[in-house]
């Protein structure tokens, strides 16, 4: 369980990392179909309803787009030397990169995401809640985060906010990774009693 939890963990919340890495990603995508002009209401309010996996994709990504998106160039570089330090597994200097980001711009949702990450990664539940809980904060709608937030309280036994957090997930996006529907799926039934 731990293994499955750690993995869709990071996969939600670090699903952006590889695009972060590469200046302009996904801007294309999303400047050709409209949806850079569309708020962010818009933009989830067609993300929730049923349609085609491709443009709930696309929703996503700009969503993830606009995210990442600082509006400074220095937290974008700090960004990104925290995206190569994750991804050569130097966490302490992903640490000081994103402490020095959520300094900076405390307003910054994606400083607090990437870091509760990393707090996760390295067992740190409690921080991780907290900086999960500034990214909710900030932007109740973020789906990575409320995934992020039911993996951490389904892995220290609380699941009935687990599940929660996961509905509440799936709702906003319901085109998360099938790993966030199986979670629910053997959530439920513990929560319903059926299951110890």
């Amino acid at each position: 369980m731990r293994a499955f939890v750690i993995s869709l963990f990071a996969f939600v919340a670090l699903s952006s990392v590889s695009l972060a890495a590469t200046p302009g990603a996904g801007d294309s995508a999303s400047k050709n179909d409209g949806l850079a002009d569309q708020s962010l209401d818009q933009l989830f309010t067609s993300l929730a309803k049923p349609g085609d996996e491709t443009a709930g994709s696309a929703i996503e990504a700009e969503l993830e787009r606009r995210w990442r998106d600082s509006g400074s160039d220095t937290i974008d570089l700090l960004m990104q030397w925290a995206t190569e330090a994750i991804a050569t597994k130097n966490f302490p200097r992903a640490f000081d990169y994103l402490d020095a980001v959520t300094t900076m711009r405390p307003d910054y949702v994606e400083g607090w995401n990437r870091r509760a990450t990393l707090f996760f990664l390295q067992n740190d539940y409690g921080k991780a809640l907290s900086d999960l809980d500034k990214v909710l904060a900030l932007e109740p709608r973020h789906f990575g985060a409320l995934a992020g937030l039911g993996m951490i309280l389904n892995e220290i036994d609380r699941k009935k906010e687990a599940l929660l957090a996961l509905k509440k997930a799936i709702a906003i996006d319901p085109y998360l990774d099938d790993q966030v529907r199986d979670a629910i799926k053997t959530l439920e039934p513990q929560i319903d009693g059926r299951e110890i």
